[in-house]
């Protein structure tokens, strides 16, 4: 069993194309596939069913591909501790992130990165809270920004606090609750709400908050980003629930203090087992550009 095939596999995995896995990994496809195929014969399983539209991972694939990115994340990180150990910090640094994130100027923080490492390869992507910290965990993604309710990380998980964020009502021009001191929950419960996918961090902390306030709520529409649940919201298709840090950079629309939401915290996750140079000198800086806004409740 060689890197490269892990490689190959999960590549194959997160695209879910033998073409498209091939261009990530700069190969021609055949290769790629005859790779992938003597990884299966030698596991004696098969990792993927291949069909004419689309490749599937099977459960064995499934329990494959687990150890295989930590395998990986492991080769990386003696990669980077022999360079940093004979002079500065290299190798790579994948940083995952929600969007928006208000909490932290993350250009700013991975510019002045850059200067102090230029030697490390740096990868970004933007997901849902919930692959993110399954990602952290299998250590294919070294530090993410990701935003949870009260309450602990899942276990084997650190964190840093960053920042907490009340939640307002976003409410269309004219809206009879415009203007308003305070809503509570069961009040905005009588109308079409507008939210952020399951899986988001946000809509975990809002479902949550309306089932403790006993109210039942409808979600008409589902926005993968907080542009799109403002435009939905202005065209008065449902009212929103957004940190207010965002609602301020929004383009104008009424918002309403909610009475009995808990704020959202905003934190920097990693698994602290293994954690590479570059992410040890990531954290380091963060230590120092940014306060520590305290633990999490």
């Amino acid at each position: 069993m060689e890197l490269r095939q892990l490689a190959y596999a999960v590549a194959v995995a997160e695209t879910g194309s033998f073409t498209r896995a091939a261009h990530r990994c700069f190969v021609v496809q055949s290769s790629l596939s005859d790779q992938i195929a003597r990884l299966e014969r030698e596991l004696g399983v098969r990792l993927f069913e291949r069909t004419s539209r689309r490749v599937r991972v099977t459960p064995a694939g499934e329990g494959f591909l687990g150890p295989a990115r930590e395998a990986l994340a492991a080769a990386e990180r003696a990669r980077g501790e022999a360079v940093a150990s004979g002079s500065e910090v290299g190798g790579t640094l994948v940083v995952g992130t929600i969007h928006p994130l208000t909490a932290v100027d993350l250009p700013e923080l991975l510019a002045s990165y850059r200067g102090r490492h230029p030697r490390v390869r740096v990868t970004l992507r933007a997901r849902l809270v919930r692959d993110l910290l399954q990602q952290v965990r299998e250590h294919a993604c070294d530090i993410a920004f990701v935003d949870t309710g009260p309450g602990t990380l899942p276990r084997g998980l650190a964190g840093r606090v960053l920042a907490r964020d009340a939640l307002v009502a976003l409410l269309p021009h004219g809206h009879p609750l415009a203007g308003a001191e305070r809503v509570a929950p069961a009040r905005l419960a009588e109308e079409d709400m507008v939210d952020m996918p399951l899986g988001s961090g946000i809509r975990r902390h809002v479902d949550a908050a309306f089932a403790a306030a006993g109210a039942t709520r409808t979600v008409a529409f589902e926005a993968d980003t907080m542009a799109l649940l403002e435009q939905l919201v202005a065209r008065r298709l449902g009212l929103g629930l957004v940190p207010a840090a965002t609602a301020a950079r929004m383009g104008g629309l009424p918002t309403v203090p909610v009475t009995g939401v808990p704020p959202r915290t905003v934190q920097a996750v990693w698994s602290p087992s293994g954690t590479s140079p570059a992410a040890r000198a990531f954290l380091r800086l963060l230590d120092e550009e940014v306060p520590d806004a305290g633990s999490a409740e």
